[in-house]
């Protein structure tokens, strides 16, 4: 059932995205123009969320790490086009929206892997890489896997302009880099962890995807 979910999901999002991305592996992201009706980040949008400095998108598998918390992996990947980098977009925990809702700057966010429904989590766990905080895609739902939207720009959301997000627990930055790169059985995948501060590393950008139109937007 889930792996037909994920295999749908991939179908639509090739038919309806708005823009897609040429940005290679280890190249920076490239912004693209999108039709105004679909350039914010609304409730239910289900989004790739692309990695700025090096192109890879923000990812997870049924693969669990050998260390730390033993959940399940959250990696970078520079492949563009697999299904397992789509994720759905939520208000906080235990908060609700509506479908095409725009999503305010400075708001809390969950963001739920669409293939096997967990959510992105962090926690005090060392990541297996850089030591940095352990990022992972937890199978429950809790505050761990509330994050704080920081917008370089706007008041909302939007596609195609760069973003950060902070885990509200512990004030660590979701991040990556080049030079945290596994090999056996993930080879070529980037460690994602929680940097102590922001930086070029933190920052994101939601890209390919499903879209809504905004609803109340303003």
């Amino acid at each position: 059932m889930i792996q037909r979910l994920a295999a749908i999901l991939a179908a639509v999002a090739l038919v309806l995205c708005v823009a897609t991305t040429s940005a290679e592996a280890g190249q920076p992201a490239k912004p693209f123009s999108v039709d105004v009706e679909f350039s914010k980040v609304t409730c239910g949008a289900i989004i790739k969320l692309t990695h700025v400095p090096s192109g890879f998108k923000l990812h997870s598998h049924n693969v669990r790490y050998g260390s730390g918390s033993g959940q399940q992996s959250v990696t970078g990947l520079p492949n563009r086009d697999d299904p397992n980098s789509l994720w759905v977009v939520k208000k906080g925990w235990g908060e609700s929206c509506t479908r095409g809702e725009p999503i305010p700057c400075g708001s809390t966010v969950r963001l739920m892997h669409a293939a096997t429904r967990t959510h992105l989590h962090s926690h005090q766990h060392a990541s297996p890489l850089s030591g940095n905080q352990e990022i992972s895609a937890y199978s429950g739902e809790d505050t761990g896997d509330n994050w704080t939207l920081k917008c370089k720009s706007g008041k909302v959301w939007l596609r195609e302009s760069p973003i950060g997000l902070v885990h509200e627990g512990t004030g660590r930055h979701l991040a990556t880099g080049e030079q945290y790169m596994f090999q056996r059985p993930i080879a070529g995948q980037l460690e994602v962890h929680g940097a102590r501060s922001a930086s070029s590393e933190s920052e994101w950008m939601a890209q390919e995807g499903i879209y809504f139109s905004a609803r109340n937007s303003g």
